[in-house]
C-alpha cells in the first residue's frame, strides 16, 4: 500500500508544514492561542498538543518509540507551553524523518495489533493503512489549526504539498 519513499515524503511534509505552523502560532498571544475556539479539543493550543501526542502514540506502536504518559483526556495538555511544545515537536519531527529515511518495504507490511483506548478494544489493522492513518490525522488537526488561527486573525500558510520546497525530480 505505501512505500519508504511515500512515507519519507510525509514525514518531511510534516515537518515543513509544523515549521509554518509554528511561525504564525509565535505571533499570535498567548491568550489568543488558548482560546476556546469551537474546535474538538477546544483550542489552538490543545489541538497542537493532541497532535504531538497522537504522533507519539503511533510511533510507539510503529517503532517502539516511548508511548506518551497520558492518555487521549491528557493529550491537550502534553506540553505547557509554546516553547516547550516546540521543542518537543522538533524533536519528534527529526526522528520521524530518520525513521522514514531507514524504513524498508517489509517494515510497511502485515498487520499492527493494538489496544485502543479510543476504542476501548484491541484493534487489529493492515500497518501501512495505519501508517497513512497517522499522516492523514496529522493533516486533519492541522486544517482545523489553520482554520482557527485565521480566524482569529493570523496569517495562514501554505498547506499545498505539491509546493512543498526541496521534494521532486521537478525542482
Amino acid at each position: 500500500m505505501l512505500s519508504p519513499e511515500f512515507v519519507l515524503t510525509m514525514a518531511r511534509y510534516n515537518a515543513w508544514q509544523n515549521r509554518q505552523m509554528k511561525s504564525v502560532l509565535e505571533a499570535m498571544p498567548d491568550a489568543a492561542r488558548r482560546a476556546e475556539r469551537g474546535a474538538f479539543f477546544g483550542s489552538i493550543f490543545a489541538t497542537v498538543n493532541h497532535l504531538l501526542w497522537a504522533d507519539m502514540v503511533w510511533m510507539s506502536r510503529f517503532a517502539g518509540w516511548p508511548r506518551p504518559e497520558v492518555g487521549i483526556s491528557g493529550s491537550v495538555e502534553i506540553t505547557p507551553t509554546l516553547g516547550a511544545w516546540s521543542a518537543e515537536r522538533f524533536r519528534l519531527d527529526s526522528r520521524l524523518i530518520l525513521w522514514g529515511e531507514g524504513l524498508r518495504a517489509v517494515e510497511l507490511s502485515g498487520d499492527l495489533r493494538w489496544y485502543s483506548g479510543a476504542t476501548g478494544r484491541e484493534q487489529v489493522r493492515p500497518l501501512g493503512l495505519c501508517v497513512a492513518h497517522m499522516f492523514n490525522h496529522q493533516a486533519h488537526h492541522r486544517g482545523q489549526i489553520h482554520a482557527m488561527a485565521t480566524a482569529a486573525g493570523a496569517e495562514g500558510w501554505v498547506s499545498d504539498l505539491a509546493f512543498m520546497p526541496g521534494e521532486g525530480p521537478w525542482l
